[in-house]
C-alpha cells in the first residue's frame, strides 16, 4: 500500500467544478491585482480569526517582515523567537536588519517555553533589553503557543507580539475563559497560504491580521511599495500583494476548513488508539494537544526511537514522512553570525533529532492508518 504524506487531489476533486468557475472568472474579468476577491477574502479570513482586519500579501515569509515593517522594527533591535521552526521566522528579522534572540521550546508542545523567555528578558543587561521590541511566537504544527503567559510577559516589558501562525490557521487557545483563535491574540497574526498547509492556494500567498486600524492601512499601503496614493510614498514599502487568483481559490476552500480540520483530528486520534493498541508508546510519542488548545495538525509530529531508521523503513514500504527543521535555527550556516553553539538549545536540539511527521491529511483512510501503524510496529518488532 502507498499512503503519500499529503495529497491534495482527492481535496481538489471535491471542490473542482466550483473552483474552475471561480479562476475562470477571474480571468474574463482580467483583474489579476487587488480588487473585490482579496477584499471580500481579507474579511472572510478576519472574521474566521476573530481579529478586526486583515491584509493580503505575497506569503506568510512576507506577512512576518511587513507585520515587522509595520511596527517599525529597525537595525539594532532584537526580535524574541524559537529555534525550533521554519527559517522564515528567523529570516524575517535578518531581512528587518534586527537581531532573533532564540529561547527554547517546550518539549511536550515543540513551542517557545514562556519561562525562558522571561528567564532571558531578566538576565539581559538594560541596554539590551531595551532594544528588544517583540516577541514572535510560533504555532507550530498547528497548536497554539501558551500565548497567556506570552502576553503576560510582553505587557511586563511593553513588548509588541507578533503570531507566527503559518501552520495554525483555526487553531484555538481558552485564554480568560473565552476561545481565542490563532491570529486573533497578538499586536499582529502571520498566516502561510502556501499549497501544503491547512489552507492553500495555487502557488504563494500570505495574510496579516490586526486589531489595530492604524497598523491595518499602513500594512496596506507598506504592500504596495508604501504607495499612500497612486505614486505617491509614505513609506519604503515592498512588492508584497495578494493576488485575484489566489483570492479566488481561497473563497473557494475557506467554507470548508474547520471540516477539513476535524478529519485531522479524527485520524489524529485514531493514530493515538491504535499506537495504543499495538503497544508502541515506548518506542513513539504522539503529539501531545493541551486540554485548553484546538490542534488543527497542520502535521502530525511524532517522536521516535532510531527516527532515522523508522524513516527509512516507512519509506521503504511506501509511507510518506518528513523530517521538519533537521537542523535548528541558530546552527544554521547563514545564522553563524550570532555565535549559536551546539547545546544552547537543548530542547529544540533533541526535537531536532528524534521527531517525523506521518501523514494526517483529511482524507486519508482508517486502512491507511492502520497500514502505516502496522509498518511502525513492524520496523520496532524488528
Amino acid at each position: 500500500m502507498n499512503v503519500p504524506l499529503l495529497d491534495l487531489k482527492g481535496q481538489y476533486q471535491t471542490i473542482k467544478a466550483e473552483m474552475t468557475q471561480a479562476l475562470s472568472d477571474v480571468i474574463e474579468a482580467q483583474a489579476f491585482i487587488l480588487g473585490p476577491n482579496v477584499e471580500k477574502i481579507e474579511a472572510e479570513i478576519a472574521r474566521f480569526c476573530g481579529a478586526r482586519h486583515a491584509v493580503g500579501v505575497t506569503s506568510g515569509s512576507d506577512a512576518l517582515l511587513l507585520a515587522q515593517m509595520a511596527m517599525d522594527i529597525k537595525p539594532g533591535d532584537k526580535v524574541i523567537t524559537t529555534p525550533y521552526t521554519f527559517f522564515a521566522t528567523a529570516g524575517s528579522i535578518c531581512r528587518i536588519g534586527a537581531e532573533p534572540l532564540f529561547v527554547d521550546i517546550d518539549p511536550d508542545t515543540f513551542n517557545i517555553d514562556p519561562q525562558k523567555i522571561r528567564a532571558l528578558l531578566e538576565r539581559l543587561p538594560e541596554d539590551a533589553r531595551g532594544r528588544v521590541k517583540a516577541i514572535m511566537p510560533v504555532h507550530l504544527y498547528g497548536q497554539c503557543a501558551d500565548m497567556t503567559e506570552i502576553l503576560a510577559i510582553a505587557q511586563a516589558y511593553d513588548l509588541r507580539v507578533i503570531e507566527d501562525a503559518a501552520q495554525a490557521l483555526g487553531a484555538a487557545i481558552t485564554m480568560d475563559g473565552r476561545e481565542r483563535r490563532a491570529c486573533s491574540i497578538g499586536d499582529f497574526g502571520c498566516i502561510s497560504f502556501f499549497p501544503s498547509k491547512n489552507l492553500g492556494c495555487f502557488g504563494d500567498g500570505g495574510m496579516v491580521t490586526t486589531n489595530d486600524e492604524q497598523f491595518a492601512k499602513k500594512l496596506k499601503s507598506l504592500r504596495v511599495h508604501g504607495q499612500a496614493q497612486t505614486y505617491h510614498h509614505a513609506y519604503i514599502g515592498i512588492n508584497g500583494r495578494l493576488d485575484a487568483l489566489q483570492a479566488a481559490v481561497l473563497l473557494v476552500k475557506l467554507p470548508h476548513l474547520d471540516s477539513w480540520a476535524a478529519g485531522r483530528q479524527k485520524n489524529a486520534a485514531l493514530y493515538a488508539k491504535l499506537f495504543a493498541e499495538a503497544g508502541l508508546l515506548d518506542c513513539i510519542t504522539p503529539p501531545l494537544r493541551r486540554p485548553d488548545r484546538n490542534h488543527v495538525y497542520n502535521q502530525f509530529i511524532i517522536r521516535a526511537k532510531n527516527r532515522d531508521g523508522l524513516k527509512a523503513h516507512l519509506t521503504a514500504n511506501g509511507i510518506g514522512n518528513a523530517i521538519y527543521y533537521p537542523l535548528c535555527l541558530h546552527l544554521q550556516e547563514c545564522f553563524a553570525f550570532l555565535g549559536g553553539q551546539p547545546g544552547q538549545f537543548p530542547e529544540a536540539e533533541k526535537a531536532s533529532q528524534e521527531t517525523l511527521a506521518l501523514p494526517v491529511f483529511p482524507e486519508l483512510q482508517p486502512e491507511q492508518i492502520a497500514y502505516v501503524v502496522e509498518q511502525i510496529k513492524d520496523f520496532y518488532t524488528k
